[in-house]
Formats: C-alpha cells, sequence, structure tokens
C-alpha cells in the first residue's frame, strides 16, 4: 500500500491550523483526520487530505490548491474547486459534490495514478466515497463522525418543525447520503460500542450494526501537545490567566477552576454549568467558572454587537452571570491547541476542573485531552463520555439537571486530585488508530471487492436526481 486519501469536504486544512475549532465546520473532525493522517504517514505511506479550495478574502488561507504540513512531507493537503469561490457551510455543499469527486478523478488522472485506498468522513465524504467507487472501483470506509438521524430526532423533540430543520440543515440528504456510505463502503468505523450497537440501529439506517462491517477504532490525541510536563508557553498562559483574575476580590483569585473550553455552541450546552455554577452555593464559593472562547478579546462588545449563535449564547452566558463576570466568572481569548494544553497544565496545579456538558457527545476527546494534562474531569453521560469514564460513573451527569451538574462537579473538585485520571489518556493514542485502521485496510485490499454496479448507479442517480443535478 503506498497512498491512501482521505476524503473531507468541509472545512479545511493548512499548515498553522487556522480557523481551527473556531467555527462549527472547522470542530473536532478536523483534528481527528489531520492527527489520523499524520499517524499514517509516520508509518511510510504517503496521504492526501482532499478538501475544498476557498478564494474569498475572508479566508484568505484556502486558495492554494496545494499545501503541506513542516513535520509530514508525505502528507498533501489537495484543494479541489468546486461550489464557486467563496466560503461555503457544510450544509450547502451538498449538490456540489458531484463536483468534487470529478475533480478528485481529474487529478490523479492526470498525475499518472490513483490512491489504493480511500477514508471518508462525515456524510458529505461518504457519499463521496461512493462517486468515487462508482468511477474506479477503488474501496473506501466510512467515518460519520455525528450522525443526522439523532440531531433530527433531538431538534424535533425540542419543538423545531420538519420544514424548517430540512431548509437549514438539508437532513433527508444526509441521512440518505449516510444510508448509501454504510453501505458501500469496506467497513464502518465507530468511535465507542455505543456508537455501533446503538446509534447505527436507529430507524433511519439501514444498518445491521452487529454485522462484521463496523469497527471500533477509538480515536487518539496529541500527547506532544497534551501532556502533564511544562512547557514554556505555560508562563505565558499563567500570567495572560493572573491578569484576567485580577479584577477578582483577592480571597477568589488562588481557587481552582471549571473550566469549558468546548466551540461555543448551542449542542455543546455551556449555559447549564453557568447556571449549574451559580445555583450551587458550595461550587462557586470553592471555584472560579472559566469559559474559554477563541479569535475574541472583548466579549462583551462581540455579544453585543454580533449577530450569529455564538454572540446569542454568550449573552445568554451574560445576562444569567450579571454582576459574576469578571467577580467569579471569567472569559479566556485561547487561540490554539498549544495554548489549551498550557491552561490545562497551569489550572491543574490547583486542581481545576474540565467539563463537558454537551447535549450529546459522540466520543469525548477533549476529556482525554483535558486529563492527560491533570485536570479532573466530569462530563455528559450520554455518548462516548460514559465510556471514558467508565471506572469514575459518579463524573458523570445528567446534561439537563442543572442540579445534577452541579453535584458531579462538586464531588470533582473535592474527591479527586489531578493525578488520578492522567493514566486514562495512555490508552488513546493517534498511533493504535492508525494500527486499527491500515489492519482494516490491508484486510480489504487483499481481497477482490465485490460491487453491484448496476444498483450503485442506481443509487447514485437517487442522490443525483434529490438536486436536479444535470
Amino acid at each position: 500500500m503506498k497512498k491512501i486519501a482521505f476524503f473531507n469536504p468541509q472545512g479545511n486544512f493548512d499548515k498553522n491550523d487556522s480557523h481551527l475549532t473556531e467555527h462549527p465546520d472547522f470542530g473536532g473532525q478536523l483534528v481527528y483526520v489531520k492527527e489520523l493522517a499524520k499517524a499514517i504517514v509516520s508509518k511510510g505511506i504517503q496521504v492526501d487530505i482532499i478538501t475544498r479550495q476557498i478564494i474569498d478574502e475572508k479566508w484568505p488561507e484556502f486558495s492554494e490548491p496545494f499545501d503541506y504540513y513542516p513535520d509530514s512531507p508525505n502528507l498533501r493537503i489537495v484543494r479541489i474547486p468546486f461550489g464557486g469561490k467563496k466560503f461555503l457551510n457544510k450544509e450547502n455543499l451538498w449538490n456540489h459534490l458531484p463536483k468534487y469527486v470529478e475533480g478528485i478523478y481529474g487529478l490523479y488522472k492526470k498525475e499518472g495514478s490513483f490512491p489504493d485506498f480511500v477514508t471518508t468522513h462525515y456524510g458529505d465524504g461518504g457519499i463521496s466515497g461512493v462517486l468515487f467507487l462508482e468511477k474506479t472501483d477503488i474501496p473506501f470506509s466510512f467515518t460519520g463522525h455525528s450522525l443526522g438521524a439523532w440531531k433530527l430526532e433531538k431538534m424535533l423533540n425540542e419543538g423545531f418543525s420538519q420544514e424548517e430543520l430540512e431548509r437549514k440543515f438539508k437532513f433527508s440528504v444526509r441521512i440518505l447520503a449516510e444510508n448509501l456510505a454504510i453501505k458501500y463502503s469496506s467497513f464502518v468505523v465507530c468511535s465507542t460500542s455505543h456508537e455501533r450497537y446503538v446509534q447505527y440501529s436507529h430507524k433511519m439506517y439501514n444498518a445491521d450494526p452487529y454485522s462484521n462491517k463496523f469497527k471500533i477504532i477509538p480515536p487518539g490525541i496529541n500527547s506532544k501537545i497534551f501532556n502533564p510536563k511544562p512547557q514554556k508557553d505555560d508562563k505565558i498562559i499563567e500570567n495572560y490567566l493572573n491578569n484576567v483574575l485580577s479584577s477578582a476580590p483577592k480571597e477568589r483569585q488562588k481557587l481552582p477552576f471549571i473550566i469549558l473550553s468546548s466551540r461555543i455552541d448551542r449542542k455543546k450546552n455551556h449555559i447549564a454549568v453557568v447556571r449549574a455554577f451559580l445555583k450551587n452555593k458550595n461550587l462557586k464559593e470553592n471555584a472560579n467558572l472559566i469559559i474559554v472562547v477563541r479569535a475574541i478579546d472583548d466579549v462583551i462588545k462581540f455579544a453585543n454587537e454580533k449577530d450569529s449563535e455564538e454572540s446569542e449564547i454568550l449573552r445568554e452566558i451574560i445576562n444569567e452571570g450579571k454582576k459574576e463576570i469578571g467577580n467569579s466568572i471569567f472569559f479566556l481569548n485561547i487561540s490554539n491547541q498549544k495554548s489549551l494544553a498550557s491552561l490545562y497544565r497551569v489550572a491543574a496545579k490547583r486542581n481545576s476542573v474540565f467539563t463537558l456538558p454537551s447535549h450529546y457527545e459522540p466520543f469525548g476527546l477533549a476529556i482525554i485531552e483535558a486529563a492527560a494534562c491533570g485536570l479532573i474531569v466530569a462530563a455528559t453521560k450520554y455518548g462516548g463520555p460514559v465510556e471514558i469514564l467508565s471506572d469514575n460513573k459518579e463524573l458523570l451527569f445528567d446534561p439537563e439537571n442543572i442540579d445534577d451538574i452541579a453535584n458531579k462537579l462538586y464531588i470533582a473538585l473535592t474527591k479527586y486530585n489531578t493525578s488520578q485520571l492522567i493514566e486514562l489518556s495512555r490508552k488513546y493514542t493517534w498511533e493504535s488508530t492508525a494500527n486499527k485502521y491500515l489492519e482494516n485496510i490491508d484486510k480489504v485490499l487483499k481481497n477482490s471487492l465485490e460491487i453491484n454496479k448496476k444498483q450503485l448507479q442506481d443509487d447514485i442517480r437517487k442522490f443525483i436526481s434529490y438536486f436536479n443535478i444535470k
């Protein structure tokens, strides 16, 4: 095996990790793809991450057709022009994906060699793998990262109308794409047994999660960044933190922290922790609440002047916190993973707690990153954290129950110390993830690929006809 291609049409990649975790399309999925690709490259295999070329003054980092990571010369970022020049959210990419695949096919035909295998990511990458399979007979794997059926079901239960959700999120085409990716992939990668046996058993999926097609392959963390060993940048972050805390009463300036560092996104449920913190006297008296933002220096100004989901959530937090902002609740502008790891190490010296209160968390890599730096962790009981914290179930909470959140955070703060969970992180490495991917890819490549071409073409026509693409 000489070359593997990664299909990831949404978001983008560059050598500086620009915008990473600052936008919904630049979240954990991109970290996963980048780190897995680097780990595979370290095995002597060439890798292309294939995404979209963007020629947009607001996104200048993604205009060149190729880019490279300095530490991984055999890892190439390939940007295919499709869907116009401007940045598009992932929900608006679906009808442009045939052009994406045509561009990939044209590139490899021009270069005179094709990849041996393709890994596809999210529904848009998955359906692209189906289209590429029809053109080339090159097999692919599918990693869903998150599944549309569960998000649709949850939002319908919250009172949103089917028409409104379809208009905004294109759920019908997303679920169709996921089903076709499941059907035609050589194997489906799941991060947890819950993802395999529960999520893929949803009635909207034509899947048998008990079949051998489904593989449980947990992701890893970048242990070069997330580890307990002090780094030179830690002092910079510590000084910044102390400066932010200087507005608080002196008796509060040395307290441990409860840290929220997920992207400011409705599904991450920041407001529940804010309410739990404010309601619980013991919690508030014994800790400060830190909310990490990205590329926002003045949170109050941003919240009042911008019109976005992020600003709306921050306004809610500010209105809820009122006088506690700058007293016991603080915002920190942390813009990259190295600085975030420094914050975790600095906070760990105070026996601080990281929390992940998502309504649902597919895996929960952030828990492992925080634990690797020495933080205590407490998280949602819905999704991957249940398996990550299977030996520490008293650190799991119901994200819809304010009192349960507060109680579990207080347990984490008072009953655990920073050394207890570091061992947790040693189970999750990208090298292990890469090895398991490669084991399964090798098995696929050793066997002849059997495809019902007529059925495949009929299914592709269903996808294409959804947009009336001629």
